[in-house]
């Protein structure tokens, strides 16, 4: 029998330099027995090892918010209509709710069911800019369902489209390919070895990590993995509060490598000062093993939940305070630890991309396999 097709993407680079690309990886590996899907992206360097079934790179020059991005907009339409026609797809996933691919996808659709997913930068930037916030009411209008992952966002857009599509969301939370076990093993050193890794830019804040690190009571050591428009910013930071032997910089590390490194650390620090959709990272630290210090979001503290230890968003003397406590209470960090890793199990992709097959189906009329 013939498997359904899907036609998705995000126009970003063919990379695992961000969540989402990640996230959408993972999630159609899972959906593959049920769908044929073509995931629709920038170019990258070619070598991701991702999941995809089908890729295809896409040729409109980016333009993000401005003057340049209905241009661009209206070249990736353009783009999109050429591939439906020749696919023929039976539903388009659209991630992201304002991104200009999703919005092709809005406009190109035709009489293709649209369900659109949302991220979380995308609501972050419909809440800070008119022209964002039209891209996203109308990826909203032209979809039967949308897929948010989590109550935070789904208030958010919620409110973002005058709750006129309420009807329409529906929370299906994300998870991660779960390890076997955890990796990291709790210590009784007190002075600490932290980790933060993830996308370095003004939304991640890992300033505060920094900053919290200047007003510890112990020398504790800060391992900052990752890359982004921040660093220069980061490091120049770091050598004002004289860091420069306690915070060590480590590019961006692709995610296998990444978890083999969790078991050199005491915690995880996630310093996210506005909107999570999700906290992918930290659900993988957690699920290794990492107590999460974590910036007390809307979302982030059910997502984390008894292995996580909130903190005000963007105060460094909180979390620095954390840190020190933590530090100081060894028993606290094994009972935070076991919290972590069994919490964590909550988050397995697999019932992502079930429940997202459920919503697939029913939208496009489909029996549930």
């Amino acid at each position: 029998m013939t498997r359904p097709s899907i036609l998705t993407g995000i126009d970003l680079p063919l990379e695992p330099s961000c969540g989402s690309t990640i996230w959408a990886s993972d999630v159609y590996q899972r959906l593959s027995p049920h769908y044929r899907t073509t995931f629709l992206a920038l170019p990258g360097s070619g070598a991701w090892q991702h999941h995809f079934e089908q890729t295809r790179t896409l040729t409109a020059a980016k333009a993000p918010y401005g003057p340049g991005f209905d241009a661009y907009a209206a070249e990736l339409t353009r783009e999109v209509e050429q591939i439906l026609r020749a696919q023929r797809p039976d539903v388009i996933h659209a991630q992201h709710l304002g991104f200009g691919l999703s919005l092709a996808f809005a406009r190109a659709a035709g009489n293709t069911p649209v369900i659109s997913i949302a991220h979380g930068t995308d609501v972050i930037a419909a809440t800070d800019n008119p022209q964002a916030r039209a891209a996203l009411v109308e990826i909203v209008t032209a979809s039967r369902a949308v897929a948010v992952p989590n109550k935070a966002m789904y208030g958010h857009v919620d409110a973002l489209t005058g709750r006129k599509f309420t009807d329409r969301l529906t929370i299906t939370p994300w998870g991660i390919p779960l390890p076997p076990a955890p990796t990291a093993q709790p210590t009784s050193r007190l002075t600490l070895r932290l980790l933060h890794a993830g996308r370095l830019d003004s939304n991640k804040a890992t300033i505060t990590a920094i900053e919290a690190l200047a007003l510890t009571r112990r020398p504790h050591h800060l391992t900052v993995i990752g890359s982004g428009s921040e660093l220069p910013a980061l490091a120049a930071r770091t050598a004002e509060l004289a860091l420069t032997g306690r915070v060590h910089f480590t590019p961006f590390l692709p995610r296998t490598d990444l978890w083999a490194r969790f078991h050199d650390y005491d915690a995880f620090v996630f310093t996210t000062r506005e909107l999570e959709a999700f906290g992918l990272v930290a659900v993988e630290a957690q699920a290794h093993g990492l107590p999460v210090l974590h910036s007390d979001l809307p979302g982030l503290r059910d997502t984390l939940g008894p292995g996580g230890l909130p903190y005000p968003p963007g105060q460094p003397q909180a979390l620095a305070d954390a840190i020190d406590h933590i530090a100081e209470n060894p028993h606290t960090r094994r009972t935070l630890s076991a919290a972590a890793a069994s919490h964590a199990r909550r988050h397995d992709i697999a019932a992502t991309a079930r429940q997202l097959h459920a919503l697939t189906s029913d939208v496009t009329g489909a029996p549930h396999a």
